[in-house]
């Protein structure tokens, strides 16, 4: 028999291990941060006295999976950006139509195809085996980022477990699974979702003392994802050439991430956009030194942040907030060692130097939160952890002896945090869902009519949309190449975008005309009403006005399917953020979210297919 190294089973539950000297327990019993000298970090968790249970990385994936997969099939698009700076270019390259805004435009270039080829790719190999139906490639891939992001924080769990305490991985992981914030960022399709991956992954792996894996992940956030996800490694840096001194360390991997990951994204943009392009370098100067940069869509008071971060984390946003100095006293109190305290306070440096930068910025967007969100619910459960052993602290100093750390504190935190949660993520599917399900109703109208089906590829179905145009799901819901969507002119007086130019071989390569990037509007974008078969609306409360009209009252305009929206102007704003059974039915008001159908037009259409 011969004998065999012991490795650690990931499939089974972890026991805590048996301690050498149980006379004198120290308070301070998290397991010290692994060592990082060169050497891989220690897979054996240390854990204190007692019986807690902590899950094991694959009970973490699978109860992270759960929840990313119900985020992939029930949340929603909520940033126009996503649909047209990401989707959109998507299903370009998938399936050679799309819309093209203005950072894609050779001339000022700062977006990267490469980004958009990583997700296209793996739509294409499941094209080859499964139903090559665009909407259901839509939401396969929202299912595979769910699975990437499950990935990613099941790393992070497992580096905040070995370095930081069981008790706070435990507390992360349920704030995880159940945060409104991580539903709404975690099947994104934008760069600060890959980024937000990339950062779990990092600070995991930095944790467990994979330092070179912690600076590839950065790298290929910042490189890859978005240049400004860059300073989310800063703690790691700070760690490696100083704590540890391994500056040459350091630079060496530096530089092997640069190779693996720029020089591929330069190739590729090469190629799409028929120059030399280095886009997370142009994306810089556009933001930092362009003289006019993101401010032309919109500034926002600071307020802006911290209500967002409220509604999406609710109690442990307040808590993060304060991490910094509760921590460090804390840690006073408790008698942690300097080592303890300095990887307390890198760990944390990531999140504050987040907010120093973009809180400060006038334009700012709910998304900018996404790469620190995690970031978020792991400060708050370190506040919670120490709290615990505070309270444990103060009980033995009152009764004179030694009890196990309470967990009843953390439970009930969890327990009013995962409820508020749900009530968010129930507000938002509620309040917000309606353009979803009516592109879907689009969709099926479209792929199951069988006169919609027996038209010539070359007739065109005009879809429109006139002040919806920004809650538009993407071209992977029209049932087919000859359905189109149009802009009707409304309210809205900036830059919409511009279809793909087809008629050329290399259309990436083409500099689109009539296209800015000062935001100015744009009037060869709009279609004449009169060409639209179907209409995409949202009934306004107030009647409409002349370029908005309320188009279901129109005799021309058949309403096919209806489905109520959330109207926030007059509803209640605790009722309309968080849904509450009973009273927000009560104190919000909804509109109809509507697709309509011109009769006349679309008979003619199928009539005309008929005799053909």
């Amino acid at each position: 028999m011969t004998g065999k190294r012991n490795k650690p089973q990931l499939d089974k539950q972890i026991r805590p291990e048996a301690r050498k000297d149980d006379k004198n327990p120290r308070l301070d019993d998290t397991p010290k941060a692994p060592p990082r000298q060169g050497r891989a970090a220690r897979d054996g968790w240390e854990f204190w006295n007692g019986d807690a249970w902590t899950p094991t990385p694959g009970t973490a994936l699978k109860l992270l999976m759960s929840a990313r997969l119900c985020a992939a099939l029930w949340s929603g698009i909520s940033d126009c950006d996503e649909t047209f700076n990401y989707w959109e270019p998507a299903h370009f390259l998938y399936k050679g139509r799309g819309f093209q805004t203005w950072e894609y435009s050779p001339v000022y270039a700062i977006r990267s195809y490469a980004y958009i080829l990583l997700h296209v790719f793996p739509i294409k190999l499941l094209g080859l085996f499964i139903s090559d139906n665009t909407i259901l490639m839509f939401f396969m891939l929202r299912c595979l980022l769910g699975l990437i992001c499950s990935l990613s924080e099941m790393v992070f769990y497992r580096g905040v477990c070995v370095a930081l305490g069981p008790s706070a991985g435990r507390l992360m992981l349920v704030m995880l699974i159940f945060s409104s914030a991580m539903f709404i960022s975690s099947t994104a399709f934008i760069p600060s979702s890959f980024s937000m991956y990339l950062t779990m992954t990092a600070m995991g792996a930095w944790l467990m003392g994979h330092l070179h894996m912690a600076i590839l992940s950065i790298a290929a956030s910042a490189i890859v994802g978005w240049p400004f996800a860059g300073v989310l490694g800063l703690g790691i840096a700070i760690d490696a050439i100083v704590v540890q001194r391994r500056l040459f360390y350091f630079l060496q991997w530096s530089l092997i991430a640069l190779a693996i990951f720029l020089i591929p994204l330069i190739v590729v943009d090469d190629f799409y956009y028929g120059k030399f392009v280095i886009a997370p370098l142009n994306i810089v100067l556009y933001n930092i030194f362009s003289g006019h940069g993101p401010e032309l869509y919109g500034v926002e008071p600071i307020s802006f942040y911290f209500i967002n971060g409220f509604l999406n984390l609710n109690v442990a946003f307040l808590l993060a907030l304060f991490s910094l100095p509760f921590l460090l006293l804390s840690s006073y109190i408790l008698g942690h060692k300097m080592g303890k305290v300095i990887l307390t306070v890198l760990t944390l440096t990531p999140m504050y130097i987040w907010i120093l930068v973009f809180f400060s910025r006038p334009h700012k967007e709910e998304r900018f939160l996404f790469p620190i969100y995690p970031l978020f619910l792991m400060a708050a459960s370190l506040v919670l952890d120490h709290g615990q052993r505070l309270l444990q602290l103060f009980v033995k100093k009152t009764l004179g002896k030694n009890v196990s750390i309470p967990s009843w504190p953390g439970a009930i935190f969890c327990l009013l945090f995962a409820l508020m949660s749900m009530s968010r993520i129930m507000a938002l599917h509620t309040g917000y869902h309606a353009p979803m399900d009516i592109y879907v109703e689009l969709h099926r109208l479209g792929r199951e009519d069988p006169m919609f089906e027996s038209l010539p590829v070359d007739q065109s179905i005009n879809v429109c949309v006139g002040k919806e145009w920004y809650r538009y799901t993407s071209t992977f819901f029209m049932p087919g190449p000859n359905w189109h969507l149009h802009f009707l002119q409304s309210e809205f007086k900036g830059q919409l975008p511009k279809r793909y130019d087809t008629a050329d071989p290399y259309p990436t390569r083409l500099i689109p005309s009539h296209m800015n990037d000062l935001n100015r509007e744009e009037p060869s974008r709009y279609t004449p009403i009169g060409r639209c078969h179907f209409l995409i609306d949202r009934d306004d409360s107030s009647g409409g006005t002349r370029l908005e009209p309320q188009y279901s009252n129109q005799p021309q305009w058949t309403v096919v399917k209806s489905t109520p929206f959330l109207d926030a102007s007059r509803s209640d704003r605790l009722y309309r953020a968080f849904y509450i059974p009973f009273l927000s039915e009560r104190h919000c008001v909804y509109t109809n979210y509507t697709l309509l159908k011109n009769t006349a037009k679309v008979d003619k259409l199928l009539r005309k297919a008929g005799r053909s």
